[in-house]
């Protein structure tokens, strides 16, 4: 077993950490105070291929792999989680299932878009009332012609506020439940898509978290992503390959936070020394590394076997649970490190720990992470 980065691997993340040195992280606190992310900075990861990292370079991608983009999303989120989880949402949940199941026509159509980030990507999944339960899902489809007509509601979409390019899901048949769902890819700036609102957030603040009614939405019949009635087919296979992106945006949290702690408990001194030299902060210290090198191998692990064409569900599960929970455990730890000053805004542990919280809840909580692992050492 091989540890180490390959030196491809090596000169991306050198790559990326220095473009979000020098792009991204002087930004990071006016994108959390303004709520957004700023359209020439999305042009230039857009420009950097960080928004197509995975997706082969026929459809303009940068033709890398999972491990690629996990190893991108965790640099970018170590200075800014709301910029690491828009690149992880518009490539892992759009243009990861077009290009897994989409028609040679579809790709061609409009992954190029997604991967310049001329358009950004997002799911349309999560509803008021069925939440993470896809196959609870209360959007309705009926055929009329060469066209699809979509009725329902969408909530808590990641990117959707750009108004891009959205898979959407949506069921001909409730009663069936999970069997009448289809999946369709939507522009999102077509006649009956209204956005209701953007919602204002404890963290990830720059991100657009956005809710949805669809209308009376007409999709050409040539839009239908998979065959219908296996759009739940869809749905379960791009959440499977979103947890590692959940995984290294909660790594990055995580690392970015245990970067600021480490330094400033060299710097700040009490009762005549620096507070490193307490044994309480090295017991800390030694904790949050130890967890933050288990997440990582975890997360590296889960997106090689994705590469390997292996089955990696119980992996990705594993990485998104554990990670997740040690960005929420390190932040708060960076935080207590620094005291009082923690709690600050000046302070970027005070930001790092509100972005932590989500990666435990989104792309299925925690508790259900648990679920699918238990499920598959039972079976």
């Amino acid at each position: 077993m091989n540890f180490e980065l390959s030196q491809d691997h090596k000169v991306l993340r050198d790559s990326v950490r220095d473009f979000v040195n020098n792009e991204i992280k002087p930004l990071a606190m006016e994108i959390d105070e303004k709520h957004a992310i700023p359209d020439t900075l999305v042009q230039q990861m857009g420009e950097m291929g960080l928004l197509g990292s995975y997706l082969p370079e026929e459809y303009g991608g940068a033709g890398m792999d999972m491990l690629s983009y996990a190893i991108v999303v965790e640099e970018v989120s170590k200075a800014c989680a709301s910029s690491g989880v828009l690149i992880s949402a518009h490539t892992s949940l759009c243009s990861g299932p077009i290009l897994t199941f989409g028609t040679e026509e579809q790709k061609q159509k409009w992954l190029p878009d997604l991967n310049s980030g001329e358009k950004i990507g997002c799911f349309l999944l999560t509803e008021p009332d069925a939440g993470s339960d896809a196959g609870g899902t209360a959007t309705t489809y009926r055929r009329e012609g060469d066209e699809f007509v979509i009725n329902g509601s969408k909530i808590f979409i990641t990117n959707g506020g750009f108004l891009g390019t959205g898979v959407v899901l949506a069921s001909f048949d409730r009663s069936l439940k999970h069997k009448g769902i289809s999946a369709f890819i939507v522009d999102l700036n077509s006649p009956g898509v209204s956005i209701l609102k953007n919602e204002n957030k404890m963290g990830i603040r720059g991100s657009y978290t956005t809710a949805f009614a669809l209308d009376d939405l007409r999709v050409p019949a040539e839009n239908l992503l998979g065959k219908e009635g296996k759009g739940f087919n869809v749905a379960m296979d791009t959440l499977n390959g979103g947890r590692i992106g959940i995984a290294a945006q909660a790594l990055g949290i995580a690392e970015g936070a245990f970067e600021r702690a480490l330094a400033y408990s060299k710097e700040r001194k009490q009762f005549g020394q620096a507070i490193c030299d307490f044994q309480t902060i090295q017991f800390k210290l030694a904790d949050m590394k130890t967890r933050i090198e288990t997440s990582k191998l975890l997360t590296y692990k889960a997106a090689c076997l994705k590469d390997a064409g292996q089955n990696y569900t119980m992996e990705s599960a594993m990485c998104k649970m554990h990670a997740s929970e040690t960005a929420t455990y390190v932040t708060k730890e960076a935080l207590q490190i620094h005291g009082g000053y923690g709690y600050i805004a000046d302070y970027e542990v005070e930001r790092m720990y509100r972005d932590a919280k989500i990666t435990e809840i989104y792309e299925g909580t925690n508790e259900i992470q648990r679920v699918v692992i238990s499920k598959l050492l039972l079976s």
